[in-house]
């Protein structure tokens, strides 16, 4: 009984693996311990911006990181850090000269981490602090230019395949909404106004269109509580779906009707298609995979089947690799690392 177990076993997980390898191959783990997310490539596809909390690196909290993807994978050598180290940091991208990264940063308000939000056993939390800005820093950690400068949550800002735009979200209108502004901080504007959170939005490639994640709270229960929970910096990322809409907000229009989380979204190369990461076919809450699916919402297709978090896939600007945040391969441990490997459609 326990050899046929092990051959059932066996032939399941060979199942999985070649499942995986439909799109994925070469997979290549670039970062060895700690959390390491949101890892983002310039424009020309051999550097990336990442965050990272792990202490062995100096990081207290989330702090921004940068890596050349031509030198050789060492777990031994520490990448480079570009924020100063204070605070708390989110949401990096390389700006167009390739030689500057966007982030935000909480350092002005204090040189320690931002409190985590308050453990929930029922309840996951994200928190929205107010002391968010963002800035522009080189390469070599010097900051050169802060785009936002209020008391409101300014974060998750991404880059227009033009050079021309930046997409943010911000609490400044009273809610969880994308803003568009110019490279240089300029021209700031609101562009979605329905209530909820709308986050994590990226342009698509020709710069018309963006993506992004979103609740939508139904019900007068819901929506007190939402309500409650952003007057205290707070957010139940539990309950979202993939948007699309136009850069001025139109024609918006809701793209998955999965249930649970669906989040970190990114487009192909050809526009056509959106990865994102699901919690929606898990029997956990933490049982998040890579998908994809037609922009027009059909054609659902799951990318990843190897460990119980997936998630921030990025494709590289000519479309022939896929970065993402993984738990596989962590030894037992919590750790979430940084993985990159040749795409194949």
């Amino acid at each position: 009984m326990k050899i046929f177990k092990t051959i059932i076993l066996v032939f399941l997980t060979a199942n999985l693996f070649a499942q995986e390898a439909k799109h994925l191959s070469n997979i290549t783990q670039l970062t060895f311990g700690g959390d390491n997310a949101e890892a983002y490539f310039n424009n020309k596809g051999d550097k990336i911006s990442f965050q990272s909390n792990y202490k062995k690196w100096g990081n207290n909290c989330d702090q921004i990181h940068i890596m050349n993807l031509n030198d050789k994978v060492d777990s031994t050598k520490i990448p480079t850090r570009i924020s100063n180290g204070e605070g708390r940091t989110t949401c990096s991208y390389y700006m167009p000269d390739n030689k500057h990264i966007l982030f935000a940063s909480t350092f002005k308000s204090g040189k320690d981490c931002p409190p985590s939000p308050p453990f929930n056993p029922k309840k996951y939390l994200w928190a929205i602090y107010n002391t968010f800005d963002i800035y522009v820093a080189d390469e070599n950690g010097k900051i050169t230019q802060q785009l936002t400068n209020d008391t409101f949550y300014s974060a998750e800002a991404t880059i227009s395949p033009k050079g021309d735009k930046i997409v943010y979200t911000s609490t400044a209108g009273g809610d969880l909404d994308l803003w568009i502004m110019d490279i240089d901080g300029k021209n700031k504007h609101q562009i979605t106004h329905e209530l909820g959170y709308d986050g994590g939005a990226f342009f698509s490639p020709d710069g018309k269109q963006l993506v992004f994640r979103a609740s939508r709270p139904k019900g007068d229960s819901a929506i007190a509580n939402y309500k409650n929970l952003l007057k205290q910096n707070l957010v139940a990322p539990t309950d979202m779906e993939i948007f699309v809409c136009n850069v001025d907000g139109s024609n918006l229009h809701q793209v998955t009707h999965l249930g649970k989380a669906n989040w970190a979204p990114y487009f192909t190369h050809d526009g056509k298609k959106i990865i994102f990461s699901s919690n929606h076919a898990g029997k956990k809450g933490y049982d998040f995979h890579l998908w994809m699916i037609n922009v027009d919402g059909t054609g659902l297709e799951q990318i990843t089947t190897e460990s119980y978090f997936n998630a921030f896939p990025m494709f590289s600007p000519d479309g022939k690799k896929l970065i993402f945040s993984s738990n596989r391969n962590n030894h037992g441990t919590h750790d979430t690392n940084l993985f990159i490997a040749d795409w194949k459609e």
